[in-house]
């Protein structure tokens, strides 16, 4: 009866009216009065931002807020690919065949996630990782790599929640809420950033949506509420780091795996 509960509430949360009247209250000036007490619920570590707290406008403002220089360090290693984002493992493994196993005990496919793409056949044998940004996380997006961009796909979807109770208890969140991907081409093949927003209309935004080039740890792009990022590698390209599982906590610019030249066919 609980969980019959719990599913009724996250489906009336994905309507967009909702949605949207969150959106206008976040955006608020008089949403910056909740800002301590967001702070005290979710212990964020309000040192870590970029402002000192009554100097954000909205409650939004907050949310999406730039670090200190210095936060995050961007890992050096050659030819690797780092976290994105701040947040927890919640999938990660080699995609067998176009399909990606077992995210919160669901299977998601390549197709449904990238809408069809002609893209999507070069990341059928890829890697993928599943990373969700809690309300704790900084929710800035930054490049994994050093690259171009190949591609910039929006796709509008629906709004759920991506908490662990919709992940495992709604069917296939991912491919169906709103995404915004991007292609970035690196030196052995292209990555997918896959942005998958969550209980906000238009809730994820490139950082500055002229720019098609990238270093490592760059910004890309912000969450103006939780969500979750999907990464993909193209097929043979990637080496994952060893000692990673689901479940672990990873910061921006922490080491994710190599980067590499696909194996031949032979």
């Amino acid at each position: 009866m609980a969980k019959t509960l719990l599913r009724l509430m996250t489906e009336l949360s994905s309507r967009r009216w909702v949605s949207r009247v969150m959106g206008r209250f976040s955006h608020s000036g008089l949403s910056r009065y909740l800002i301590p007490t967001f702070i005290k619920a979710y212990q964020i570590p309000a040192h870590e931002a970029e402002k000192e707290i009554q100097e954000y406008r909205s409650l939004n403002e907050f949310f999406s807020r730039r670090l200190k220089i210095g936060m995050r360090e961007i890992d050096t290693t050659a030819d690797a690919m780092t976290s994105p984002v701040d947040g927890i493992i919640t999938g990660m493994g080699e995609i067998h065949a176009g399909t990606i196993l077992n995210v919160k005990g669901q299977d998601y496919t390549v197709g449904d996630l990238l809408a069809q793409s002609p893209r999507m056949e070069n990341y059928m044998h890829g890697y993928m990782y599943v990373l969700y940004l809690s309300p704790t996380d900084y929710h800035r997006i930054h490049s994994p790599v050093t690259g171009t961009q190949s591609e910039s796909e929006y796709l509008k979807g629906k709004v759920y929640p991506v908490n662990d109770f919709a992940m495992t208890h709604i069917r296939g969140v991912l491919s169906r809420n709103e995404r915004l991907i991007t292609y970035i081409a690196h030196g052995f093949g292209e990555v997918a950033v896959v942005k998958v927003g969550a209980m906000n209309v238009s809730s994820i935004r490139y950082a500055d949506e002229s720019r098609t080039q990238w270093s490592i740890g760059d910004e890309l792009a912000y969450f103006e509420f939780g969500s979750t990022v999907v990464l993909l590698t193209e097929n043979g390209t990637f080496t994952p780091r060893g000692d990673l599982k689901v479940g672990d906590k990873v910061r921006m610019g922490e080491l994710l795996g190599l980067l590499h030249p696909p194996a031949s066919k032979g």
